[in-house]
């Protein structure tokens, strides 16, 4: 393709919404201003690429985000992108749009979509990570994670005051299907007894030997984090009712309002810098990167590893959780 002027970028979210989102395309849109190239915000992710949803932004479109969590751009999943006729009807609005260059804001999903197209049609594409669950390798933290965790932690508190106040044994869930990043660091956030994590099978046999070790501590109450992978937290809390019918369970399931609020200061921050640091990336001719913070450094993450090297957990921390909770 050799070198060319990007004279207008297109950005857009996609995928499940995170708190920060909005930070990160204020971020884009006043970069892209600054550096004197157009933007143009992409509205419902890639169906919108689809369907022609694009408004031209200027920096005052992007005053007064920061500090709200979803997206302003909204997000859909979008089967038709899985397609080829559907992302050649993209490209084809990029044209119209005289849309050079993209940066694409969400997960997993949303970066496996963003290779695809770049591969298929020559298109600069940057990935911005903006997931809560903070499963993207490369990155140390995700937009929408750290407030998730604060959130969670902040519900935790909550319930462990009708917990001992009920002699009771919780199991809260949540979100993270297949990475535990959100269970075990909100349960060592909130002093958590356990957490049962996609990454490490918890046998009944585990659970049973902490609900012993509860009983002999005369703790008098405890909580337990569940990722919602895995059969979840129902799913616990009945094979505990069959072995331990003594024991009064309770379940408490998240969901959604893990995604809401406003965002914490960290993601607001690491939002902002990983928006210049994408539109400067397009500046300096990269393509098919993620954006990632390592050690509070920026780095640029192909696509490819990003969707397929799986982040671990840190074995460390599972075991911090079990010395802090004897």
């Amino acid at each position: 393709m050799g070198t060319y002027k990007i004279n207008c970028i297109g950005v857009l979210t996609s995928g499940g919404d995170a708190p920060g989102m909005n930070a990160a395309i204020r971020s884009v849109t006043r970069t892209a201003i600054f550096n004197n190239i157009r933007v143009k915000a992409i509205y419902r992710g890639y169906k919108g690429l689809i369907l022609d949803e694009i408004k031209e932004f200027q920096t005052q479109d992007v005053s007064n985000i920061i500090q709200h969590g979803g997206t302003i751009l909204k997000t859909a999943r979008c089967q038709e992108f899985e397609t080829p006729e559907g992302r050649k009807q993209a490209y084809e609005t990029m044209q119209r749009e005289e849309i050079d260059a993209l940066v694409v804001i969400g997960g997993d999903g949303t970066l496996t979509g963003a290779r695809l197209f770049a591969q298929e049609f020559n298109v600069p594409i940057i990935g911005i990570p903006g997931t809560i669950d903070n499963d993207l390798w490369g990155t140390d933290s995700t937009i929408g994670y750290d407030t998730a965790l604060n959130t969670i932690m902040q519900c935790v508190d909550k319930i462990r005051d009708t917990a001992t106040s009920h002699e009771r044994l919780f199991f809260v869930e949540v979100m993270g299907r297949d990475a535990g990043f959100l269970a075990l660091n909100s349960a060592i956030a909130a002093g958590a007894e356990a957490a049962v994590i996609p990454e490490r099978q918890t046998s009944v046999e585990e659970l049973e030997d902490l609900m012993r070790n509860g009983i002999r501590k005369s703790k008098n109450s405890s909580i337990v984090l569940v990722a919602e992978g895995g059969g979840g937290a129902q799913g616990l809390a009945d094979r505990i009712r069959q072995n331990f019918p003594n024991y009064d369970v309770r379940v408490s399931i998240l969901g959604h309002l893990q995604r809401g609020g406003s965002p914490s200061a960290f993601d607001r921050i690491l939002a902002s810098c990983m928006g210049v640091a994408a539109v400067d990336a397009l500046l300096d001719e990269q393509r098919s990167v993620m954006i990632g913070v390592v050690n509070n450094e920026i780095v640029h993450v192909p696509f490819a590893k990003a969707i397929k090297d799986d982040k671990q957990v840190r074995p460390e921390k599972i075991s911090v959780l079990q010395i802090l909770s004897i």
